[in-house]
């Protein structure tokens, strides 16, 4: 089974990205039944520091506890739905950060965006991807603090928006499924 990891980028208290992960999340199970597993990967549950490990990831695996819990949870998913905020025209430091630690385990995975306000942060990510080894997938979900929360706190996501999420999820998987012989060329080999 196909195991999608739905990431919650920002860490920032009051933050909005939790309800719009467990809405994507919700929807994509709903669409591909069992097909793949969605699991919630919220960057909060790891309060990784700022990086810490002495060597760069693409050089050799963290040593660090935090950098090994982060390593297995990311390893053990074969694709990803990135859930971000965009914060003075970047991603939020917490999701660099953390895309900072590994490098072998984002290899041979297609990633997705489901984003708020974050069209210039997705942008920036998308110029990670590739050096990754990344399959950086065109489909987007663009949600508005103003169109799609009220009082920009409570989601309520316009009708629109939920075949956005179908089309995601759809690429998604057959992206993870053509990269599968990568990702398993690439375990086999570590």
């Amino acid at each position: 089974m196909i195991r999608i990891g739905i990431i919650i980028c920002s860490t920032r208290p009051g933050r909005n990205g939790d309800q719009v992960a467990q809405w994507v999340r919700d929807l994509a199970v709903e669409h591909a039944g069992d097909v793949a597993d969605f699991e919630l990967v919220d960057l909060k549950d790891y309060a990784l520091p700022l990086l810490d490990e002495p060597v760069p990831a693409r050089t050799a695996p963290g040593r660090r506890p935090h950098t090994q819990r982060w390593a297995e949870r990311i390893g053990s998913c074969d694709a990803f739905i990135v859930v971000t905020p965009e914060y003075n025209t970047a991603p939020p430091a917490a999701l660099t950060n953390a895309i900072d630690y590994l490098y072998a385990e984002w290899g041979g995975k297609p990633v997705g965006y489901g984003i708020f306000g974050a069209v210039m942060a997705v942008q920036k990510l998308r110029a990670q991807a590739g050096p990754l080894r990344m399959a950086d997938i065109g489909p987007q979900v663009a949600l508005s603090l103003r169109e799609d929360f009220e009082a920009f706190a409570d989601f309520r996501p316009q009708e629109l928006h939920v075949t956005e999420v179908h089309g995601l999820v759809d690429e998604l998987l057959a992206w993870a499924q053509a990269l599968g012989p990568l990702r398993a060329a690439s375990r086999a080999a570590a």
